[in-house]
């Protein structure tokens, strides 16, 4: 079967070699794939190097059912970009955040990229598997909101940085591009259940351990297709998924495997002047049939973003500012199963809203004040908690 699927895959390959040179080529439109070289620091054909990266401050106040930690501040990210061109067709990048000040200090890209030909190139190192719409294309100042969309992060574990290797290209026919992303990475590990959140939850399966092993020695694979089009905007469809637990310790076998599959379905279209981006995510978990009631087989995320320029002139000084307003709608399940007992709902979902007014004096900065708004239902489907709240923050390139 493994090699079935290594020959299916090489002639998949080999067909996007030959079909590259069929299609014509126009590279004026740029994808969701580009999005990690889509930064203004670089500036190829200029030098070979180039250092910058961006940093987003942010203040919060929220309250939930009545209560409130008050006001605080906080220094939210902090990331530090280095792009080389080694070769004309030899590109690195690499990527550190600190998270929080210096709470939190992470490697989230170091990879070289081998460009064959437009279809077909190799990318290896710590990558951002491409999953859904923000996990490679997560930076800060491209988005008009404090918060990352719930379905990004609850269901999709953005920021996800993989040690892996793969392939990915395009190929270009008049306004329109196809383009495909298949990775081998090393994955998420067992802490997807039994964990301190108490609940299936994906972003705990990650783990400093994944970028020096493979935990159970079967690596996860992650693809992605998208379609992009100069009128129409792109869509893009995702799968991540593989053996996530631990399942063979010293040659022995322990437990049986468990498989996660992880879909999403994203999407970026400018309709006049109103930009919408969507996103729906759903996962499938593999539990041991004594958890299930606790730690959710099925889950899904979704959000749908509305962005419109209500003016766009010079203002203060600064030449083609805009200010946007912005709504941001979405929704979360923790936990799609029914309990063992009676067969009714298991609860643990989320709802939000979100609305805001952002300023940007140019394209690589923006200033946005958000105000959110939840409905938060347990595990038992009890009346919803309300949390509330106002963000004010700026996130800038440098």
């Amino acid at each position: 079967m493994k090699n079935y699927f290594i020959i299916r895959f090489a002639v998949v390959m080999l067909s996007v070699v030959e079909a590259s040179f069929i299609f014509s080529q126009t590279d004026s439109i740029k994808t969701s794939q580009d999005a990690i070289y889509n930064r203004p620091f670089i500036t190829i054909g200029k030098t070979n190097t180039a250092v910058g990266g961006y940093v987003e401050g942010n203040t919060n106040y929220f309250m939930e059912d009545g209560v409130t930690e008050g006001f605080s501040m906080e220094l939210r990210r902090f990331n530090i970009f280095l792009y080389s061109n080694i070769h004309s067709k030899i590109k690195f990048l690499s990527e550190v955040e600190f998270e929080h000040g210096t709470e939190e200090i992470a490697l989230e890209t170091a990879l070289l990229d081998f460009e064959f030909n437009p279809a077909l190139n190799l990318r290896a190192g710590i990558i951002l598997p491409q999953i859904g719409l923000v996990n490679a294309n997560h930076d800060s100042p491209k988005w008009e909101f404090v918060e990352r969309p719930l379905s990004s992060t609850e269901i999709i574990p953005t920021t996800l940085s993989e040690v892996g290797f793969g392939l990915h290209g395009k190929l270009f026919q008049d306004n329109t591009i196809f383009s495909y992303d298949a990775y081998v990475v090393n994955g998420l590990q067992e802490n997807i259940i039994l964990n301190d959140v108490g609940k299936t939850h994906l972003a705990s399966g990650k783990s400093t351990e994944m970028f020096g092993e493979d935990n159970n020695g079967t690596p996860m694979f992650n693809a992605k297709m998208s379609l992009a089009n100069r009128k129409m905007g792109e869509i893009g469809l995702s799968y991540y998924g593989g053996i996530y637990n631990r399942f063979n310790l010293e040659g022995n076998i322990v437990e049986e495997k468990r498989n996660l599959s992880l879909f999403a379905f994203d999407l970026s279209v400018t309709i006049k002047k109103l930009k919408v981006m969507g996103e729906f995510a759903y996962a499938s978990v593999e539990v041991p049939e004594d958890l299930k009631d606790i730690y959710a087989t099925n889950q899904y995320g979704t959000f749908v973003e509305l962005s419109y320029p209500v003016l766009k002139r010079k203002m203060i000084g600064f030449e083609n500012a805009v200010i946007n307003l912005n709504l941001r709608a979405e929704r979360i399940d923790y936990n799609l199963g029914t309990f063992k007992l009676d067969g009714s709902n298991i609860g643990d979902e989320v709802s939000a809203l979100s609305l805001g007014i952002g300023f940007r004096p140019a394209s690589s900065i923006v200033i946005r004040a958000n105000y959110r708004y939840h409905w938060i239902y347990d595990f038992l489907g009890n009346p919803a908690a309300h949390l509330a709240g106002f963000q004010f923050g700026v996130a800038s390139y440098f």
